[in-house]
């Protein structure tokens, strides 16, 4: 099982609202879902994002792979760097 970190699509049409989750990577993009980690609302005015690091270091710490999308948005929450230092701890 592969796990993935990803953006489930939430909102109206026209108005998306995202929320970062944890699934398994067979699972529907919409679909079933391990568990909540974050949001991210595109459209708002500056834009929001919601990331709980501890949860999002875990389960990269236990090999979840973030999406391009999720890696864009936790390099720029400065999470990849964390992780990266994390990783050289151990």
């Amino acid at each position: 099982m592969a796990v993935k970190i990803r953006l489930k699509r939430m909102g109206a049409k026209k108005n998306p609202f995202y929320r970062l989750v944890v699934a398994d990577s067979r699972a529907p993009r919409d679909g079933r879902f391990i568990e909540e980690i974050g949001f991210y609302n595109p459209v708002a005015s500056p834009i929001e994002i919601k990331i709980d690091e501890e949860k999002a270091l875990d389960w990269m710490l236990k090999g979840a792979k973030p999406s391009d999308t999720v890696r864009n948005l936790f390099s720029n929450a400065g999470l990849m760097e964390k992780l990266h230092n994390a990783k050289l701890q151990k």
